[in-house]
């Protein structure tokens, strides 16, 4: 009933009966898009992350304080710059009750390393080799010394999955994904649900305390808050800023709000095929006048009520790696217009806007079309299912795409796979040789103070090149009912499972 109930609200966007705690032992949790494809080597949404924090364990993972703890590791040690010891959990399993060992940790890594397609491969391309010392025991040689290597060992290229259903399924494997979490795969529904269960050999098994999972996809922010008041829902892992009085005033529910890791902002087709071949894509100063025509802090106000952060870099003021001097600019309508005079490009200028079809997206593009129209571009919105957008934006077929990242705690990992020429991320193809210098040497510096100062130099390039204009660094905001216990908010927005149960 509570399913048939939920599928109705999904379809008409109305309110339902509350639930009591599911008797079935079920957690429901919304998610503000349907995840792109569950392979954790060519997967690149933000919440298929969540789903993958359900099935899949890492290497390392990430406390509250965003230390770096052992997850399927029990420790590391470098055994000088450029050979890293890992030490490995016994007694592990695959879902499918392969073992893990140190032969499927080569294996997961070299597939990061040499799958086509793999988004993972630029964040761990400084390994040069994978040796098996025992069966408990890697050693990961080096080309040179990284020091954001373990940052990205605590994130999807972290995670393990299993050698024999990996090779089994190939390029199939996202739809069957097999990994060494605390839920086993079950089934997808396209744009429904999710559906994973509990897998009883689980090694941290007296940590989980559901016996199902449902993530489910609604894209409206109204109607998944409809559904959390209704008691359809548990957890909701984006409440938008302007539904969080609604949460805090219903006594059923509570809201779980901290800072986060993210940013949104507008990623410009500069090299990747046809689109690229605009006005804007191929002029910098247009694409400087383009940020000079956006009032940050007043579509901060409009569309999140204040309570995001204008940023004008991907690291957030939080972060060690944040550089002071890469603050936002005021809006300059006559300085944007002066830009665009001496380009010589007759306005009004075409730029098409992709965007994932979310209401508080959607209203950010109309916001920004209207700020830039009296510098003299004529903004067209191209609204698109979120996964559908990501492969858009991946083949080229992009002007200007409004985009998220979901931040990471090692500045690496939210610069070199967008900024780095030919890697995962940059979809719009941007390649400067000095970026590419600037963000290799990053990777070498042994101190944060020292690779704070390369990336200064690399930000003073990057404002200029513009290929990305970072506009705001939201906050994690999670809706709850009361009846969930023991939820841990990490800046970076994963909910992990372990420690999470239902009120007796």
């Amino acid at each position: 009933m509570r399913s048939m109930l939920l599928a109705l609200t999904l379809l008409l966007g109305i309110a339902m009966p509350a639930f009591a705690s599911p008797s079935d032992n079920t957690l429901r949790i919304g998610l503000r898009e349907d995840p792109d494809i569950l392979d954790p080597t060519i997967g690149g949404s933000y919440v298929g992350r969540i789903v993958f924090a359900g099935m899949c364990d890492k290497l390392f993972d990430y406390n509250t304080n965003l230390d770096i703890v052992p997850q399927l590791a029990t420790g590391y040690e470098y055994k000088d710059p450029t050979h890293l010891i890992v030490h490995l959990r016994p007694g592990v399993l695959f879902q499918d009750g392969e073992k893990f060992d140190a032969v499927a940790v080569k294996y997961s890594l070299e597939r990061d390393l040499t799958m086509p397609r793999s988004l993972r491969k630029a964040q761990i391309n400084v390994i040069q080799s994978i040796n098996n010392i025992d069966p408990l025991t890697v050693e990961l040689v080096l080309k040179q010394p990284n020091a954001a290597l373990l940052a990205q060992l605590a994130g999807r290229p972290g995670i393990m999955m299993a050698p024999e259903a990996a090779q089994k399924e190939g390029a199939d494997f996202g739809l069957h994904p097999v990994c060494a979490g605390p839920f086993r795969f079950v089934q997808r529904i396209p744009q429904q649900k999710i559906i994973l269960e509990r897998f009883k050999r689980y090694w941290n098994a007296k940590a989980i305390h559901f016996d199902k999972l449902e993530y489910i996809p609604i894209v409206n922010s109204a109607v998944r808050l409809a559904n959390l008041e209704a008691g359809a829902l548990d957890l909701v892992e984006y409440i938008v800023p302007t539904d969080v009085p609604a949460v805090k005033k219903d006594p059923k529910l509570r809201i779980v709000m901290d800072t986060s890791l993210a940013y949104n902002g507008i990623t410009f087709n500069t090299g990747n095929g046809p689109d690229s071949k605009t006005a804007i894509g191929g002029n910098a100063a247009l694409r400087r006048a383009f940020e000079l025509a956006i009032s940050r802090d007043a579509l901060n106000q409009v569309v999140y009520e204040g309570l995001y952060t204008p940023v004008a870099q991907a690291n957030p003021p939080s972060s060690q790696f944040y550089v002071p001097s890469a603050v936002p600019p005021k809006r300059d309508i006559k300085a944007a217009q002066a830009l665009v005079a001496a380009s010589g490009v007759k306005p009004p200028i075409p730029v098409t806007l992709l965007v994932p079809n979310s209401p508080d997206l959607l209203q950010a593009a109309q916001v920004i079309q209207a700020m830039v129209q009296p510098a003299g571009f004529n903004v067209t919105i191209q609204a698109m299912e979120f996964a559908s957008s990501l492969a858009a934006a991946r083949a080229g077929n992009f002007q200007a795409y409004l985009i998220g990242w979901s931040g990471r705690a090692d500045a690496d990992g939210n610069l070199y796979s967008f900024l780095h020429s030919n890697t995962g991320f940059n979809w719009g193809s941007y390649a400067n040789p000095d970026v590419d210098a600037l963000l290799d040497q990053a990777r070498q510096a042994r101190t944060v103070l020292a690779r704070r100062a390369v990336y200064a130099k690399l930000l003073t390039i990057v404002r200029q090149d513009m290929p990305i204009i970072y506009l705001w660094s939201p906050k994690n905001i999670v809706g709850l009912q009361n009846t969930v216990r023991g939820f841990r908010q990490v800046p970076d927005g994963i909910i992990r499972l372990q420690g999470m149960s239902f009120s007796k």
